[in-house]
């Protein structure tokens, strides 16, 4: 019989819910030394792999949002369940509970925060659904959003890189008031999912009510503190409906550290938790990998899945100028205090997805892949990509843009090519290092964190290559359900077993791994070389001034990789 684990008398708990893409992970928390004994993933019942997709627009990933409150119940009581067999656990020693999301995943909600998606009058409405991070139907109004901004309020802009995106906030409503207006009638407002989850576990059923985190909506929404989201009049330009709706949004966002509210009675039961334990504001899910990673100025988190987001944060006593093709700067986002800033790829495990599953099909192609391309040397394949198979989120912030792969011959395996896909992240992953530090922004560390720099050793050891950085991991395997497990230590506070700051929880319950991918001096050389053609590619066709001919690339492919060859 299995001995089960014991704890100290006075252990205490926090909970992370953390809402991918796919599904949803509650992970149990001692608050103490980081110590995880519980986690349970609960995958979203709708659509292809919980995404809900339209045939005919591939553009289009939308959610049902009943989906979350399913994989939410299922998911925090079977945590409960293997919670149970640590001895000495208890619910009532649960303190805390912390929430992060995809983001800019935004609802339309009535009055009462019911989502309109789940009224029988809208049943299989896509636009009532929530519309999911990488829905880029609304690409057509991020373009009217930055033109019009940066004609009349660059300040709307500034933060974000200069350019707004088809992903996030109001791009998407945009879109939805022109192509479903009965949908757009119907909502009283709108709710981003990582505000939405709150509401829910707290019982809110006044939407004008329902706290808004800054992490959304400072990213996603052009939330300043001081003036709030755009001017009525400035939406109104965009379309008459968004400026009607700008008086039943907010005009207060707050840091993860608050709280949102207290768990609800009816969700109590249903989880199996008890009442009454306080319930952090929302972050979006790469925000909060970022605390569980331990980021720190200076510190550089990495989240690397599905698509991938860099983190890092700087002191709010400095301000942080505008970088060009970021994602956002934006006070609070990630730590109190701090700015948070963020970059990312549209898609990286996507994009090794997709080759396998149109070019390989074998059950343990990923395995069987990566075997394959790590007896390649860097070069040897004569092959270089562009990693932009989703668009490109940073530094170029165009979703229209699309892959390239050059350099193919009669020759070329599918194991080159698998690897000149991972290498075509790695360049992309350069091109934003690079920016941030000819922006001002000291890179001292790299930590990565999430599924794929888990289980892809190569990755990691490409990445180290291309960047000349070490590439270091966070212990824990979960870090965004652990960054809001954090959060909701903070919001129990000393008193109730918890912590008083954000920072004072992650030198308890953050944690780095012993191993450290180094850069190797001769793959760093072959690296430089076939990152400049990547540059090449990547000025010839996302931006109007290239940085050089692209005639000669082909043979330039060659030359290296015969040079590669002759030299192994």
């Amino acid at each position: 019989m299995r001995r089960r684990t014991t704890l100290a008398a006075k252990a205490a708990f926090s909970m992370g819910l953390d809402f991918g893409t796919n599904s949803a992970r509650a992970l149990l928390v001692n608050v103490r030394d980081g110590r995880e004994i519980a986690t349970a993933v609960a995958a979203y019942p709708s659509g292809t792999s919980g995404v809900l997709l339209d045939r005919q627009d591939p553009n289009l990933a939308r959610q049902h949002p009943s989906d979350y409150a399913v994989a939410l119940t299922r998911c925090v009581r079977a945590a409960l369940r293997t919670a149970a067999k640590t001895r000495g656990f208890e619910p009532e020693r649960v303190v805390g509970v912390g929430v992060d999301t995809t983001a800019s995943t935004p609802l339309p909600v009535d009055e009462h925060c019911v989502p309109l998606g789940c009224k029988p009058v809208f049943k299989n409405d896509l636009n009532a659904c929530a519309w999911l991070w990488k829905d880029h139907t609304s690409h057509a109004e991020a373009e009217q959003i930055t033109e019009l901004a940066r004609r009349e309020r660059p300040e709307y802009v500034a933060g974000c890189g200069g350019v707004y995106s088809s992903e996030w906030f109001w791009s998407k409503i945009l879109h939805c008031t022109r192509v479903a207006t009965k949908v757009a009638r119907a909502a009283d407002s709108w709710l981003e999912l990582c505000d939405y989850i709150p509401a829910l576990l707290t019982g809110c059923d006044e939407v004008s009510r329902a706290p808004r985190g800054v992490c959304a909506a400072g990213h996603k929404a052009m939330f300043r503190p001081g003036s709030g989201l755009p001017a009525a009049d400035f939406l109104r330009r965009l379309h008459p409906g968004l400026g009607k709706l700008r008086a039943r949004l907010y005009d207060h966002a707050h840091t993860s550290d608050q709280v949102a509210g207290e768990l609800s009675s009816a969700w109590a039961r249903k989880l199996g938790l008890p009442a009454g334990i306080p319930v952090a504001v929302g972050t979006i899910d790469a925000h909060a990998g970022a605390v569980g990673a331990g980021v720190r100025p200076g510190r550089l988190v990495k989240i690397l899945g599905t698509s991938s987001c860099d983190m890092l944060v700087a002191p709010a006593s400095a301000p942080v100028g505008e970088i060009p093709g970021l994602c956002g700067v934006v006070d609070g986002s990630i730590l109190p205090g701090h700015y948070g800033i963020e970059a990312g790829q549209a898609a990286v495990g996507d994009i090794f997805n997709w080759f396998v599953t149109h070019f390989d099909g074998r059950r343990d192609a990923h395995e069987r892949l990566t075997a394959e391309a790590q007896r390649l040397r860097p070069g040897v394949s004569g092959l270089v990509a562009l990693d932009w198979n989703n668009g490109n989120r940073s530094v170029l912030a165009d979703p229209r843009l699309t892959g390239l792969l050059v350099g193919q011959t009669l020759q070329t395996s599918r194991s080159e090519v698998y690897r000149a896909l991972l290498e075509a992240t790695a360049f992309g992953a350069r091109v934003i290092l690079e920016r941030l530090e000819l922006s001002g922004i000291r890179v001292r560390e790299i930590v990565n964190c999430g599924g794929i720099a888990e289980k892809n050793p190569l990755l990691m050891q490409i990445y180290a290559d291309v960047t000349g950085r070490p590439m270091k991991l966070a212990r824990s395997a979960q870090t965004c359900a652990l960054g809001a497990a954090i959060f909701g230590s903070v919001t129990a506070g000393p008193r109730r077993g918890g912590h008083a700051s954000v920072e004072r929880a992650q030198r308890a319950m953050c944690g780095l791994k012993s191993a450290v991918f180094k850069p190797r001096a001769p793959a760093r050389r072959v690296y430089d070389e076939l990152f400049a053609i990547y540059q090449r590619l990547h000025d010839a066709f996302g931006v109007s001034e290239s940085s050089g001919p692209i005639n000669t690339i082909m043979k330039d492919l060659i030359r290296l990789r015969e040079r590669t060859r002759a030299s192994s």
